[in-house]
């Protein structure tokens, strides 16, 4: 099996850790996912109520339920590959998306790319062209 290769992509920002309500939009081949931003380790948040993180060209998603217990016991796939829990990746090499029987989501993207987000309670694992954060400040 070639070697994974973690790519860190949120290094000033992330979800809030104990209650991030991950929430899901698809539109064709958009893929949305909105989650309120940590403002205990990234400040400049305080006051945003959520972030947005959308997937161009989405061709696959799923949300699976490994928590962070789970992570730090082995049962993830990633367990002791990915750099830490909690973050943003974007992963190469053979994922091995068959070691999670949770089923796909397939949209009409061509997107290729597999990126995984770590939340408290699940995780968010998508295929897609490429991604962009914005924020959803108050007013």
């Amino acid at each position: 099996m070639p070697m994974l290769q973690f790519t860190h992509l949120n290094a000033d920002w992330n979800a809030e850790p104990n209650a991030p309500y991950l929430q899901v939009e698809q539109d064709d081949a958009l893929l949305v996912a909105r989650f309120k931003p940590n403002p205990f380790l990234h400040p400049r948040f305080e006051g945003v109520p959520q972030i947005s993180v959308k997937f161009e060209s989405c061709e696959r998603y799923r949300v699976t339920n490994i928590n962070d217990h789970g992570w730090y016991k082995g049962q993830c796939r990633f367990s002791g590959l990915a750099p830490a829990w909690g973050e943003f990746y974007e992963i190469s090499g053979d994922t091995r998306d068959d070691l999670d029987a949770t089923p796909w989501i397939t949209m009409n993207g061509l997107g290729t790319k597999h990126f995984h987000f770590y939340f408290r309670d699940q995780a968010l694992e998508v295929k897609a062209l490429d991604w962009s954060m914005q924020t959803n400040s108050l007013g």
